[in-house]
């Protein structure tokens, strides 16, 4: 990021950055609206081969991700929030673009770590999304979703033991610790300094369905990555 200019500049332009952030924050979550069902695979062979960008978006069975997705997409039913943590045992991929088009696909993988899901249950689905990630050659990034009243658990950090040569070969990285609301402005800035020791290399967020926060920060984070992803094609910067 650039340093700021020793000058103080003019008073008309004071505002330029913050009103320019907020247009580009208004365009990702109206691109991040259009999202719709694609389709659901139960197992890694059933996903199609895709030339877009795909976002992956993981995270213990508690931790709030459905909600994550449904608001980033201004959605009530998007994702399936289920009443019982864990039923979910699926891919579901949902297709991203304005007017009919895919542009991107948001990835929803199934919820780790409920204990009431059979351990042989666990350990296929822990298998399939270690495979995901390790293979899904459109992936263009990760966000994984952590409730941080309770911090990375052992699954997460073995998830991100997975995905670790990806990142440090550039796989952008988020984690976004939900349910922000839930604590103090002390607590939240422990929990950030935390999860940043914990990420990897990856970035942090606070994000907060209830309150909005972080809401349209995590929304340019997307669309940027999907940007950046995007196969350059000739023409593209004409008109």
């Amino acid at each position: 990021m650039p340093s700021a200019p020793s000058h103080r500049p003019p008073a008309s332009a004071a505002h330029g950055p913050g009103a320019e952030a907020q247009t580009q924050a208004r365009a990702a979550l109206g691109w991040l609206h259009t999202a719709r069902f694609l389709t659901t695979a139960a197992q890694l062979h059933q996903l199609p081969a895709l030339a877009v960008p795909e976002i992956a978006f993981v995270g213990r069975s508690n931790a709030g991700k459905s909600t994550a997705i449904n608001t980033l997409t201004q959605q009530t039913q998007l994702a399936f929030a289920s009443k019982k943590p864990g039923r979910t045992q699926h891919i579901n991929l949902f297709a991203l673009g304005r007017q009919g088009a895919t542009d991107a696909v948001l990835a929803d993988l199934p919820g780790y770590g409920y204990a009431a899901v059979p351990q042989a249950d666990k350990l296929r689905w822990q298998q399939v999304m270690a495979n995901y990630l390790v293979t899904r050659e459109n992936l263009a990034a990760v966000v994984m979703l952590c409730d941080p009243r309770h911090g990375l658990k052992a699954l997460d950090e073995a998830l991100l033991e997975v995905i670790r040569p990806r990142v440090e070969a550039g796989l952008p990285f988020l984690v976004l610790l939900t349910k922000a609301d839930k604590l103090n402005r002390s607590e939240q800035a422990k929990a950030l300094s935390i999860a940043r020791l914990q990420a990897g290399g990856g970035e942090v967020m606070l994000f907060s369905a209830l309150k909005r926060q972080g809401v349209a920060e995590a929304a340019l984070w997307l669309r940027a990555v999907a940007d950046r992803a995007q196969p350059a094609s000739p023409g593209a910067e004409a008109g």
